[in-house]
């Protein structure tokens, strides 16, 4: 609902109150949303038919011809009841988002704060179709309607911004986090087709590379989880097509294990070994542990019993064996998978650069990004295994 008369300079006041806060001192950055007004032209939607829309904070000086784009996260929905729930939610409508959004880590226009991106046109695609901006279907049973049209909201948002700057962009860097950080494997090939040929466009998915793994009563959660949604979202057709084109099962392709040997665009892959999404809902699911003999440790690793940390020890693992490839042979690769347990690092500002942000070999992730982008040095950090890094955030929901 639009605020009244009586309540606009109510929001104004606490707009301003808001943007003078800031837990590292500075002044917060409030970026406003920019809908998509002609996205229904090529039948971009919101689950629940609202336009799409994204929130852009200009650059300047030197960076004022660079664009990092970051895509927003939060899950997916991948049967008919999930998504008419999302729908009516932030999660599904643009109706229904904050119009204005905190621009923090990776997006901070704050040099001290964000040191090699800070005056870059920045941009935040808003999450509003629950398949990782990668679904192009329609669900209509004669009374509802639910637009599966994450593919159209990708293109509806790079259409709109290629006039504004994007078009002649020198240097581009596509990302996202969760969700987005999916998306950024999805798109990250697409992305490069837009920009021009001397444009140097590279990639990065924080806490993206979800495994397609056995949970702890051997089923395969995440890979039914993911079948259903490419199925339900019509997804299939916006997959890698050199990796659906070699599988047997060309759905799996969602998993970034499998289609990262595909995406030749210089891609930098930001994750923890201990992923709490993955730990949580992929590892160890609630219908993996009925009686709630893990609830405890996931609250706090500390109280993991040692049975618990060797089945841990396993997700860091597999996470390392999928990566293998890319470590050992991606010469433009870049890495940084540390210890803690966390998901998302790159939005929030103690974690992605700030005096005790987390660090591998004395470098946080902002120098280490920053240093595999302009090629400063090769980054290709592993963490040692859990508990050994003291600089962890374990940022456990």
């Amino acid at each position: 609902m639009s605020p009244t008369a009586v309540e606009a300079p109510l929001l104004l006041l606490f707009l301003l109150a808001a943007a003078l806060l800031c837990p590292l001192g500075g002044a917060r950055l409030l970026v406003e949303m920019t809908v998509v007004r002609n996205a229904s032209s090529i039948g971009a939607f919101c689950l629940d038919g609202s336009l799409p829309a994204y929130h852009l904070d200009r650059g300047f000086g030197a960076g004022a011809g660079n664009w990092l784009l970051q895509f927003e996260g939060g899950g997916w929905c991948n049967d008919v009841k999930s998504c008419f729930e999302r729908a009516n939610s932030r999660r599904g409508s643009t109706h229904l988002m904050t119009k204005w959004e905190d621009f923090s880590g990776i997006l901070s226009n704050n040099a001290s704060l964000n040191p090699d991106f800070y005056n870059w046109n920045r941009v935040k695609l808003r999450y509003c179709d629950g398949a990782s901006f990668a679904g192009d279907a329609l669900f209509d049973n004669g009374t509802s309607v639910l637009h599966f049209k994450g593919q159209k909201i990708w293109e509806s948002i790079i259409l709109d911004l290629l006039p504004k700057g994007l078009g002649t962009a020198r240097k581009a860097l596509l990302s996202g986090c969760s969700a987005g950080g999916l998306a950024t494997f999805l798109h990250c090939e697409n992305f490069t087709n837009y920009l021009p040929r001397n444009a140097s466009v590279k990639c990065l998915s924080d806490a993206g590379f979800f495994l397609d793994l056995r949970d702890i009563g051997l089923n395969h959660t995440m890979r039914n989880f993911y079948k259903d949604l490419v199925a339900l979202q019509g997804m299939e057709q916006n997959l890698n097509k050199n990796c659906t084109a070699s599988s047997y099962f060309p759905e799996l392709c969602i998993f970034p294990q499998y289609s990262l040997k595909y995406i030749t665009t210089p891609f930098f892959i930001l994750n923890s070994a201990y992923d709490v999404f993955q730990f949580h809902h992929g590892l160890v699911p609630p219908s993996a542990d009925l009686h709630g003999h893990w609830n405890h440790c996931k609250l706090n690793p500390a109280e993991c019993s040692e049975l618990q940390i060797q089945v841990l020890q396993g997700l860091r693992i597999s996470m390392l064996s999928a990566l293998r490839l890319f470590h050992e042979y991606s010469s433009r690769g870049g890495m940084f998978i540390n210890s803690c347990f966390a998901h998302c690092q790159s939005e929030s500002q103690d974690t992605w650069f700030a005096p005790d942000s987390p660090t591998i070999d004395n470098k946080t992730i902002a120098e280490s990004v920053g240093d595999w982008y302009f090629g400063r040095r090769n980054v290709k950090e592993i963490d040692c295994a859990y508990p050994c890094d003291s600089s962890c955030h374990n940022l456990i929901p």
